[in-house]
């Protein structure tokens, strides 16, 4: 899937595909400008349940957005959602996913995320991660027993502490919510991708020359040509540098809630 376009002087694409070694992409990604929406999900569970999963996700994000829910509230419906829907089908049984989700109102944007799917900003010359996975290898570096270096290579370095659908709610959201400034980028991606490429190869390709477009597709054929593992997904949000200012100036971010 593949969408490219530019709302609201907000400039964005996303791309998903299946990677160099699965065979089916269980990872679904959401660009709705009209709602301001943008998400990664990374199913679960093997074909059929995990690409299930991550679209009941996207489409419970959606839709309960589309009724006036905040996004945390989207989140806990999509949990509810996915987890009804595996009731009473041994075939769906274990199926989850994770998510990524922002939303805009002009260039303040909210973000929240359970599992490993990562969102981070990027600029000129730095790059910096504000989601906080929850996972196996967050927690052990999160109490000094793993460094990022070790934990990228660790046997349990895919293990969630929490998904969508396969834990009765609620669930502890990752909140935040900031402000994209003039010529940054925000993006939202898998772990297809972050378990491939380090954040300075990501830095390097998300804010390096060509369209926004150009560079989206370059962070997934890298992530490809180093070995592609896992079905890869990336949304790119950008703020051009000649966008008109914002009626009212705000701090770049605030962290809401954090959890490893």
């Amino acid at each position: 899937m593949s969408l490219a376009t530019q709302a609201a002087y907000l400039d964005f694409c996303a791309h998903s595909v299946v990677g160099a070694v699965r065979e089916h992409n269980e990872d679904a990604v959401l660009a709705d400008p009209a709602l301001g929406l943008w998400a990664v999900a990374d199913g679960m569970g093997g074909y059929q349940k995990g690409e299930l999963a991550s679209a009941l996700v996207i489409e419970a994000l959606q839709s309960q957005l589309t009724a006036g829910a905040t996004l945390e509230a989207a989140i806990q419906h999509a949990n509810d959602y996915v987890r009804a829907e595996a009731e009473g089908h041994a075939d769906r049984i274990g199926m989850g996913s994770t998510v990524v989700a922002a939303r805009f109102d002009g260039f303040h944007f909210e973000l929240a995320w359970v599992g490993d799917s990562r969102a981070y900003r990027v600029g000129a010359g730095y790059i910096e991660q504000l989601s906080h996975d929850h996972s196996w290898v967050q927690a052990m570096i999160d109490a000094g027993q793993l460094s990022v270096d070790e934990a990228r290579e660790h046997p349990r370095r895919n293990i969630v502490t929490q998904c969508l659908g396969r834990e009765p709610g609620p669930l502890q959201v990752g909140l935040l919510d900031g402000e994209l400034r003039s010529g940054e980028l925000l993006l939202l991606c898998s772990d297809g991708l972050t378990g491939e490429l380090d954040d300075a190869q990501i830095a390097l390709l998300a804010h390096g020359e060509g369209t926004l477009q150009s560079r989206l597709l370059a962070l997934i054929s890298a992530a490809e040509a180093a070995g592609g593992h896992d079905n890869i997904s990336c949304v790119l949000l950008a703020r051009p540098y000649d966008a008109p200012p914002l009626a009212e100036a705000r701090p770049w971010y605030k962290r809401i809630w954090r959890r490893g």
